[in-house]
């Protein structure tokens, strides 16, 4: 039987695709098997394309400046700009960018850290089976971010 969030989901999906109208993902990790994971993952869902991979922050940066996707998932620490750092330059280069954070640490050292700018969610690695479509979803159904959370 189809519960009615099912129903919902292949509907947008259905008038997305008619539309051509994809969400445009960008995974920035630099483990490869994470990162491959992911878009794994992501790739399940009709509507989400992943349009690029970063192996870093520099390169996550320069990416996402280059591909402007409507999502990214950046790993929280990575060589070269760790992910804080990232989310805080996509938001300035792309405020309308969901950036959601990939992370080792669990949810209840998360609940100590401080909104950060740009980033509107957190998925750790050890629930992002559970959890990441989830987080995708609810990071696309936000809006622009108010101006005083871009402060």
């Amino acid at each position: 039987m189809t519960s009615p969030s099912d129903f919902a989901y292949r509907f947008a999906a259905t008038s997305m695709i008619a539309q051509n109208s994809f969400v445009r993902i960008l995974v920035a990790d630099d483990n490869e098997l994470v990162r491959r994971g992911l878009c794994s993952l992501l790739r399940e869902r009709p509507v989400w394309q992943v349009c690029g991979e970063a192996i870093n922050g520099k390169d996550a940066v320069e990416k996402a400046s280059l591909l402007k996707p409507d999502v990214m998932l950046v790993d929280i620490s990575m060589p070269d700009l760790n992910g804080f750092e990232v989310a805080s330059r996509i938001h300035q280069q792309l405020p309308e960018c969901k950036i959601l954070i990939v992370t080792e640490h669990d949810a209840s050292s998360l609940a100590h850290i401080e909104p950060q700018p740009g980033v509107c969610g957190y998925v750790t690695k050890s629930r992002v089976s559970a959890d990441l479509a989830r987080a995708v979803e609810a990071a696309c159904k936000q809006g622009p971010p108010s101006p005083s959370a871009s402060a």
